[in-house]
């Protein structure tokens, strides 16, 4: 969930990093460092807090160098604070290093080298790695098989970056966190994103668990630990380097929301053919899933929210399919064999829960596909099979235009999976597909005419926020919800509509607007439940087409989306929710694409 980067070249290292470490503030931002080697030693600058107050602090004492490496945190062990910040360094200040991940023996490790004399700073995990990177240089007679016997040692998950003063090197190794390598005419990066460098390159090695990476002014190698070669291919990105900008908008997730249409375009384009009524899925032809008994999703977050609504619709269908939070599915996994199809659901593809659960499946004999937004993850790797949502490059914490595509992609796999099955086409797949075909268009509308923000302004100020729905609306209340309580603050739930007055009810006052999203799907129980919130004088707000919309003349408000099949309803009703959620943050001054407590990519459990 950190970001750290590296740069080794020939011109001024700390450019190159605080690029990089901008680029990659939405993997944390409690604190920012850097280390340079300048010649005369390892020059380390670090603070507690965003990455401005990083940059204030080398506005006076900038380091100069051709190789460095930079780090922007979000804590796990140890609260923010200038000791807490990476880069930490041994005892001499000869190793310095930058981690992702958690080190899980880090207390035995401490307790071994305390015992030794070296003497800790920091409350946090990644402190042992320089110490002990100090300690096994003692043993060896160069820094790499020093490096590479520290990293043998350590436990959990970890990006590492490191330099040794007498090197002109950085010695960089994965196992478990995501770590890419750039290339440009006489300059290497690394980072925990492509984003980091994208634009000095667009030439990327995907480095994969337990490589080992040097990187010199003059080139790289990649090995195992045993010091093995590896061959990692180079590849090109595809994307610009203005996708991951803001282009304008006041916050990245505003501008991701009002990115839907396109970000829908791609992930549609070339496999709906909605006049034959088929699924084109160049991955997966007719008969691809046919062995499949029952579909089990795994995610977490937004993306578990995706994969209930794709449970749904597979169920609606006659297959046998279940959502599961990939945390609790590893460590308690339900029955399955040979003919289950695991789907990982994960924007990143680096999600550590979703991670676990895909190898709980595998050991399990079940198959595994990997539906994802990032080329070169490692759930891509530890599936047997992928398919990618092309949604582009998403910078916000708070996933908007992902689950817009994620729903959309496993709305297509629910198809094939569902023929391949059961034998037959769904008997309203043509209609399903034309209004998948329409959705880039429809999302659109909602962009160019919602009252959003004067909903927004409405409601300010309000005790809690509740969302309810049906079948597919149930996982889009979930995520509404989900989205409000992330980027404002409040306190907001999402209920299957049907639990309302299960419990829920007994919290509904004046001062709890219910949002309910109506799709087409048993809107006539949603219908009564929101007339029992209007009973107790709940502020209603209803997120329907016109044709549903006229059924609650009672609602206070109506944010209208266009007229559409059921099961892509869910869809544009989710946008709506979007820009609620967007509008009330703004209107309350938050900090919309750095929420408190929150990274992009859970990378750690």
């Amino acid at each position: 969930m950190c970001g750290i980067t590296a740069y080794v070249g020939t011109d001024d290292a700390v450019g190159g990093l605080l690029t990089g470490l901008a680029n990659l503030e939405y993997r944390g931002y409690d604190s920012a460092g850097i280390a340079v080697k300048n010649g005369r030693g390892l020059r380390v600058v670090k603070r507690e807090g965003e990455l401005e107050r990083l940059r204030e602090a080398l506005g006076t004492e900038r380091p100069t160098g051709t190789i460095g490496i930079g780090h922007t945190r979000w804590s796990t062990h140890g609260p923010p604070t200038d000791e807490n910040a990476h880069p930490h360094t041994d005892c001499t200040g000869r190793v310095a290093v930058v981690h992702n991940g958690i080190i899980e023996n880090y207390e035995t490790l401490r307790e071994e080298l305390s015992a030794t004399g070296h003497e800790f700073h920091s409350e946090t995990d990644t402190e042992v790695v320089p110490h002990l990177i100090e300690a096994e240089l003692e043993r060896h007679e160069n820094p790499e098989s020093a490096f590479r016997a520290a990293v043998s040692r350590l436990e959990g998950s970890y990006a590492i970056a490191c330099l040794v003063d007498e090197t002109e090197v950085v010695y960089a190794a994965r196992q478990g966190s995501p770590l890419v390598l750039g290339q440009a005419e006489g300059r290497y990066f690394l980072a925990s994103d492509v984003p980091a460098f994208r634009e000095f390159t667009d030439e990327v090695v995907y480095l994969e668990d337990g490589d080992i990476v040097v990187v010199r002014p003059d080139g790289y190698t990649v090995t195992d630990c045993s010091g093995v070669p590896l061959a990692r291919p180079v590849e090109t990105v595809d994307w610009e380097p203005e996708a991951a900008g803001k282009s304008g908008y006041p916050h990245y997730m505003l501008k991701e929301i009002h990115e839907q249409p396109a970000s829908l375009r791609q992930t549609l384009q070339g496999r709906v053919e909605s006049l034959a009524g088929t699924v084109t899925l160049e991955e997966f032809p007719p008969g691809a899933f046919a062995d499949v008994e029952q579909v089990q999703f795994v995610a977490m977050g937004t993306s578990h929210h995706a994969a209930m609504y794709a449970a749904s619709m597979l169920s609606g269908r006659g297959v046998t399919a279940n959502a599961y939070m990939a945390g609790e599915y590893a460590d308690s996994p339900p029955p399955m064999s040979a003919d289950t199809l695991v789907v990982a659901v994960t924007q990143s593809g680096e999600t550590a829960d979703t991670m676990n659960a895909v190898r709980r499946a595998r050991d399990g004999g079940a198959r595994t596909l990997a539906v994802t937004n990032v080329v070169g993850s490692s759930v891509t790797r530890e599936c047997d099979d992928s398919l990618f949502i092309r949604a582009g490059p998403e910078i916000g914490v708070a996933a908007t235009k992902t689950f817009s595509s994620q729903v959309a992609t496993l709305s297509l796999v629910a198809e094939r999976v569902a023929e391949d099955v059961t034998g037959v086409a769904s008997a309203d797949t043509r209609a399903l597909l034309d209004a998948l075909s329409d959705l880039p268009g429809d999302v659109q509308r909602i962009l160019d005419e919602s009252p959003a923000r004067e909903v927004a302004e409405a409601l300010y100020g309000c005790d809690a926020y509740f969302f309810i729905g049906r079948r597919a609306a149930y996982p889009v209340a979930l995520e509404g919800a989900l989205k409000f309580k992330e980027i404002t603050y409040e306190h907001a739930e999402g209920f299957a509509a049907s639990e309302l007055k299960h419990g829920p009810l007994a919290l509904v006052t004046d001062e709890t607007p219910v949002f309910g999203v109506l799709t087409g799907e048993d809107e006539t129980k949603t219908i009564g439940n929101l007339k029992e919130v209007q009973a107790r004088d709940a502020p209603v707000i209803v997120v329907a087409p016109p044709s549903k919309a006229d059924k609650v003349g009672f609602a206070d408000y109506v944010l209208t989306i266009p007229e559409s099949h059921p099961e892509v309803g869910g869809i544009l009703a989710n946008v709506q929710l979007q820009l609620v959620s967007y509008h009330a943050a703004d209107l309350l001054g938050r900090p919309i694409d750095k929420p408190r407590n929150l990274a992009k990519s859970v990378t750690v459990e």
